[in-house]
Formats: C-alpha cells, structure tokens, sequence
C-alpha cells in the first residue's frame, strides 16, 4: 500500500471511530441480582464502551414502573411472570425475553454456626426474635420464603416473628444490621465464587419452593437502542455465565 493510499486509509478508520458514539442502556434489575449485574455490566461497558445505567429495586416495584412509563431499556426481572405481562401489554419488544438466571433461596444469619448448613432446625428451636424474608406481594424471593415456611410446617410457629423488606436486598439489610438474627435472602447475596462469604446458611432444597425463573426482556423504549440488545446478548455469552454461576445462580 502507497504512504499516501494508507494515510487516506488510517484517516477514513479514524473518522469512522469517531462516528460511533458509545450509547446508554437504562437497566431496571431485581434486587436479587445487584452484585452479579454490577460485575457483568462493568466488562460490558469496559468490552463495548457503552453506557450501562442500573437501578435496583423490588420487581413489583419496576412493574408497576415500567407500566406508568418510567424509562428504562431493560428490564431484569426476579421471576417469568412480568416480563411476559409486559410483552403480553405490548411494552416489550416481541421474541426478546428469555431466562438469564434462575434463583437459589438460602436461610442465613450473619453469626458463624447459628444456622445449621443441614437442617432448618434453627427456625423451631426459639433461638431468634425476628425472621427476615421479602414482601411476597413484590419480591419472588419473599414468595419462595413462605412456601418454604408452609412446606416444613412452620409458618404458623414463626409468622409473628416475621419482618418485611420491600425487596430481598431490605430484607437481607434486616439481618446486617442485626434488627433480625436470620432470615431468607437470596443465594447470590451471600456467595462469592461458590462458597459463603460470612456467616452460616442451609441453603433450602428447591423442591420445598416454586421455581424462581428470572427473566430479562428488551423494553419498547429501546427498540432501536443497539446497545441494549447487545446487553442481553451479552447476559447469554460465556463470560456472563461464568459471572451469574459464581454467586449461585443456575440457567
């Protein structure tokens, strides 16, 4: 190639760099995953050099948000059942829902071997004053507790003992901050690459609750934003796999 032919060359890929603006993707997540999306969103922008916006919440909450108009891109549900009301509203974006995560609960206390990692006897044995669990009217997690409670046969024994938070991530708050000595919160707050951060848990067998299906959908807002069905094209890569697994998630 002739020096002037590849000046020319390397000036045309320049402009064209310059051309391409990085774009923002506004991100409606479950409380539940807060830890796992921070890790996946920040290779997502370090790879892609877009602009990915996250907000927390119950799912409950950014349903009824999203409903109104609020205007987020993406929504990351903690559960199947929104996602696919929004689609059925016409608020998403057809064909582009799909489960990027399913949720594991787990009975935890901050204080090392309170809780039995084999058995729930903790939640029998009068040793607490508060048991934390999500809204079950907002969060799927909180849904998930209750089951579980029904199932083992003690809801009726602990149901005055119960505090709500509004999502799983005021619910697991409750027991930081000790106004609850254990409570049921997502997997995911309390592992790091397999295995229990602090504390103790029994991690609760999945046949004592409904299946916590997560699902993530493009909203229509964003329905020419390229960079957030890159997002969700990146929640389903290798990469964003081995993240979400880490904390405890299946898929």
């Amino acid at each position: 190639m002739k020096p002037l032919q590849k000046l020319l060359t390397t000036l045309f890929f320049l402009f064209a760099l310059g051309n391409v603006q990085a774009q923002t993707v506004m991100v409606a997540v479950a409380a539940n995953f807060t830890e796992p999306m921070q890790e996946i969103a920040a290779a997502f922008d370090k790879e892609t050099g877009n602009n990915t916006m996250l907000s927390f919440a119950s799912s409950g909450k950014f349903f009824a948000q999203i409903k109104n108009g609020a205007p987020f891109d993406v929504f990351l549900s903690a559960d199947a059942a929104k996602p696919l009301a929004l689609e059925e509203a016409g608020l998403s974006v057809k064909d582009t829902r799909f489960t990027y995560a399913q949720g594991a609960l787990i009975l935890w206390s901050p204080k090392a071997d309170f809780v039995d990692s084999q058995s729930p006897d903790v939640l029998t044995n009068g040793q607490f004053k508060h048991l934390s669990l999500a809204n079950p009217k907002l969060a799927p997690y909180g849904t998930a507790a209750i089951e579980t409670l029904k199932n083992l046969g003690v809801y009726e024994d602990v149901a005055k003992k119960i505090v709500m938070g509004e999502n799983i991530a005021q619910a697991y708050q409750f027991v930081t901050t000790h106004n609850a000595q254990l409570g049921f919160v997502a997997l995911s707050q309390v592992m790091k690459q397999g295995k229990l951060s602090s504390g103790s848990g029994w991690i609760v067998p999945k046949d004592l609750y409904s299946p916590i299906r997560q699902d993530a959908v493009l909203l229509k807002k964003a329905e020419q934003n390229d960079a957030a069905k890159a997002l969700l094209d990146y929640l389903k890569s290798d990469k964003a796999l081995a993240i979400i697994e880490s904390y405890g998630y299946s898929h």
